[in-house]
């Protein structure tokens, strides 16, 4: 008998996958969607953090890739057969180098702007960290598995690389420099390769120097076409700045220069930092960000031509080269029709794995989290925090991108505190510069409903926590309510009907370099020899 019940136990397990699994291949979202099921797409086609994005196509696929900074996993890779319809593949670097330094907190600092190619049947991935230099890393299949990091050249201040393999059997590399490590921006050097692209071979030399007419020139992007050479870079910083193309008969210049695209008479402010891409019927297309405050850095898709041996970037409505962005507009011609498709956001915790969707504040232990899929739950273990100032420096916060400008989200959550302990502490957050959580918290007498705020937080500033009510209940339903603005309401339920909202409106706030998240956590301020725990039966993202 006890073998059939496990045998039983592990269908269950493995039917559970599957089906989580599934809902995670076709999941479309509730709160955005790009296709507009006409044949048109809407802007942004990822209205979610995926800042400096670069994309390339193998084949009839799409791969891009974006900064991922701190969180870990880092360096997401997403897959589509049309450009507008996404989902989440994978991540590339499970564990970020070097590995004791981000086990601690490291906000603003790891993955900056990477770039993906496709070379002699393997994908590679050259991403910068402005601390130690420029890494890259191999795979054979975009899914993986992906090669750990190898430093392409050490040093400080190093930023967004890109390779290029010549037609002479050369290899170059372009990047940027930051002037908070290097002393010196708004410049671009081209260096050679070794003939693996694996190692840097000689000092470089600068190509194109931005300082009078390109300030904060950076994110440079390197291709080749009909015998020019291009650098593809955006300048004039993130909210306000405008695309550039420079091209040369010699990889290492003069280069021309031409400003493609600019915001224009558009809505759409600083675009540019971005990839193009040519579909398999020949159409040109350009995926680039837009800074939306503390939505993020979300991403768009504008259509691209060739005029004069010159790109012109979005639409061109007086015929002087430079385009503006697109709202609204004809879906890429691919060849045929994909279904309707986005990255996962609601989670009902029934895999065996965590979802794409999560990421953490530095690299993991793997004492933080168990993975319950018998009875589809996620058990987060309480961890020790009381060295740092306040949440924003746990690396024990299990976070996701805000994915449109207004949604809600909910969760449901049993709380079984370490009795021995006073002050566990688990709920729902809002993560920024400053934030605000809605939470659960041990004390003698039972668990309390607290709703906490913490402003300018990254400058070690305490918390203020106010008392809501005495819980009646271990299993609570926590929510939080996002309105345009970054506008947030929490609020709570013991019956998962009827929700009280609490606290004064909280509006969200970037983080460093990137807009802000929501998710979940579970912490503890002393340490004895062993965990209370939380268990997250769901979190859904809904209108």
């Amino acid at each position: 008998m006890k073998q059939l019940v496990g045998i039983g136990i592990m269908l269950l397990v493995l039917i559970l996958t599957i089906e989580e699994t599934s809902a995670q291949n076709n999941y479309v979202s509730q709160v955005w969607v790009a296709d507009n099921g006409d044949g048109t797409y809407r802007n942004p086609i990822l209205h979610a953090d995926y800042s400096d994005p670069d994309a390339i196509r193998v084949g009839d696929d799409f791969y891009l890739v974006s900064s991922s900074f701190e969180d870990i996993p880092g360096l997401p890779i997403l897959h589509s057969k049309d450009l507008v319809n996404w989902k989440m593949l994978t991540y590339a670097l499970k564990r970020q180098p070097p590995y004791e330094h981000f086990s601690r907190t490291q906000h603003g600092n790891g993955v900056w702007a990477p770039a993906i190619r496709y070379h002699n049947n393997e994908f590679y991935i050259y991403y910068p960290d402005p601390d130690f230099g420029i890494y890259v890393i191999k795979a054979k299949k975009a899914e993986g598995p992906w090669s750990e990091p190898v430093l392409v050249e050490g040093g400080k201040g190093l930023i967004d690389p890109c390779p290029l393999w010549d037609d002479n059997g050369k290899v170059y590399l372009v990047h940027g420099f930051a002037g908070s490590r290097a002393g010196i921006k708004s410049i671009i050097v081209v260096k050679q390769l070794d003939a693996d692209g694996m190692k840097t071979m000689d000092a470089g030399k600068i190509v194109f120097d931005g300082h009078d007419a390109d300030p904060t020139l950076e994110g440079p992007k390197l291709y080749k076409r009909n015998g020019y050479y291009y650098i593809f870079a955006p300048a004039g910083g993130v909210s306000t700045g405008w695309q550039l193309a420079l091209r040369s008969k010699n990889i290492y210049g003069p280069y021309e220069r031409k400003v493609v695209m600019d915001q224009g008479t558009s809505k759409i402010n600083g675009p540019h930092q971005g990839a193009w891409v040519t579909t398999q019927t020949g159409e040109d297309w350009f995926l680039h960000f837009q800074d939306k405050d503390a939505y993020g850095r979300v991403v768009h898709l504008n259509p691209m031509k060739w005029v004069n041996d010159w790109p012109v970037i979005g639409t061109d409505k007086d015929g002087d080269g430079k385009g503006e962005p697109v709202t609204v507009y004809k879906k890429p011609n691919v060849g045929r029709t994909y279904p309707v498709q986005t990255p996962a956001e609601s989670d009902e915790f029934n895999s065996n794995e965590l979802g794409l969707q999560w990421q953490w504040m530095a690299n993991p232990k793997a004492t933080w989290l168990f993975t319950n899929p018998a009875n589809g739950s996620l058990r987060l273990y309480s961890d020790r925090v009381d060295s740092v100032a306040n949440l924003w420096f746990a690396p024990n916060v299990l976070l996701q991108k805000f994915p449109a400008e207004e949604f809600m989200v909910t969760t449901k959550l049993t709380f079984k505190p370490n009795a021995k302990l006073e002050n566990e502490k688990t709920g729902l957050a809002i993560m920024g510069f400053s934030y605000a959580n809605i939470a659960l918290k041990s004390k003698k007498d039972g668990p309390y409903l607290v709703y906490t705020v913490c402003k300018d937080a990254e400058k070690n500033k305490p918390e203020t926590e106010t008392v809501v009510a005495k819980a009646s209940s271990a299993t609570v339903y926590l929510r939080v309510k996002v309105a345009a603005g970054g506008k947030c309401q929490f609020s709570y339920s013991f019956d998962g009907a009827t929700f009280t909202d609490t606290g004064d409106m909280f509006t969200a706030e970037v983080g460093r370099w990137i807009g802000a998240k929501f998710g979940i956590f579970c912490t503890r301020q002393s340490q004895i020899n062993d965990a209370g725990f939380a268990d997250f039966d769901w979190i859904r993202v809904t209108k």
